[in-house]
């Protein structure tokens, strides 16, 4: 829906009060919501995916579907949600009160993770706030006590602010609930790696996310069976491509932050994901030399199929609404932490061992992967 100004609102917007962001995103730190990165919420393909994902373990439930019209929200769509939660973040360690209703530019949210600012990527950035906001979630993660589910979509609305040629100038978005909560509950966000926003395939992303979450910086790191991991990811893939797959990333040490390192425990394959040795400078640095997933870049960044040269030059931009502030902090905002039961153990490798125990849990669909 295009407007000439953000004057009249709908739905959610009229009874919160819009959280705007300002200034560019190089300087925030990119965070990660611990729910998304353990579990499978997206899509690993570029391809439009229709197949519902049905994940269930350890009485956790996770439905993930997508319509015919977008398809589902894919692990490139998450850059997004990413990037919401990290601007989040950063504000409420200012001390500034936030919202689930963002207001900010395109060029702000593009820069940060590492994407082109040409009149193409703004048409792609459409398509992905389509794909969130008809991909629909059902689950039982953080449910309340007298709950047994909750369904939303990544984004409950959206709207794009465009100049009288169609020249989209600034943009706005609702983010559902379960998903704010999650990132002011402290203990459910991690910071990650910038340089994850420069892997190309859909299960190399998924599989630096699970890292993260899983072997942190343990010295020992964690272990998974294969066959488990595949049921962890959602994917498409038959479990033996799915496996291939897991190898040539293995074999190209891609993961920044991490070493992978192929086990076999009684004629069982296992991925070991150990923590490589950390620079000395914050994980925030900036990035430089990202790319569109898929292309070799010229100059440094690319968009594929796009020469370097074809894109026009963008030029930073304030916030549409200066005249807006983020008020001081409202401690309203913060709530106990929401973070249910414990760890599970299915994939923790013992302490000290060289090995770990393994399950074995449902095999995905087949079909193609990342």
């Amino acid at each position: 829906m295009r407007t000439s100004r953000p004057t009249r609102l709908s739905g959610e917007r009229r009874r919160l009060s819009p959280f705007v962001v300002t200034g560019t995103g190089g300087e925030v730190r990119p965070r990660d919501q611990r729910d998304l990165m353990e579990r499978p919420f997206f899509s690993l393909a570029k391809t439009k995916r229709l197949t519902p994902i049905h994940y269930e373990s350890g009485g956790v439930q996770v439905h993930v579907q997508g319509f015919p019209e977008h398809g589902m929200a894919t692990i490139w769509d998450a850059d997004v949600l990413i990037w919401a939660a990290s601007q989040i973040v950063d504000a409420e360690n200012a001390g500034l009160q936030t919202s689930r209703f963002l207001r900010f530019t395109p060029y702000q949210l593009l820069t940060a993770i590492g994407r082109q600012t040409g009149a193409r990527d703004y048409r792609l950035l459409k398509g992905t706030l389509a794909r969130l906001q008809s991909t629909v979630i059902r689950t039982t993660i953080r449910h309340g006590e007298h709950w047994r589910r909750h369904q939303f979509s990544w984004i409950g609305e959206w709207e794009e602010m465009t100049t009288a040629g169609g020249r989209v100038e600034g943009m706005e978005f609702v983010l559902p609930e379960w998903f704010y909560r999650g990132v002011l509950d402290r203990s459910l966000v991690l910071t990650i790696d910038p340089a994850y926003f420069r892997l190309k395939g859909g299960i190399e992303r998924w599989l630096y996310r699970v890292a993260r979450k899983h072997a942190g910086r343990q010295p020992q790191g964690w272990c998974f069976d294969i066959l488990h991991l595949h049921a962890k990811s959602g994917s498409l893939a038959k479990p033996a491509d799915f496996a291939c797959d897991i190898r040539r990333i293995a074999a190209r040490q891609s993961l920044p932050g991490y070493r992978l390192r192929i086990e076999r425990v009684d004629h069982v394959e296992m991925l070991r994901i150990l923590p490589a040795s950390y620079p000395q400078s914050p994980v925030d640095n900036s990035v430089s030399g990202i790319g569109t997933s898929g292309v070799e870049t010229v100059g440094g960044i690319g968009t594929s199929g796009v020469p370097i040269s074809g894109l026009r030059a963008c030029q930073g931009q304030s916030s549409l609404w200066s005249d807006e502030r983020n008020p001081a902090r409202n401690l309203s905002n913060l709530k106990d932490s929401n973070m249910v039961g414990a760890r599970r153990a299915v994939d923790n490798p013992r302490s000290g061992a060289d090995t770990a125990p393994h399950s074995r849990t449902r095999r995905g669909s087949e079909g193609d992967g990342e």
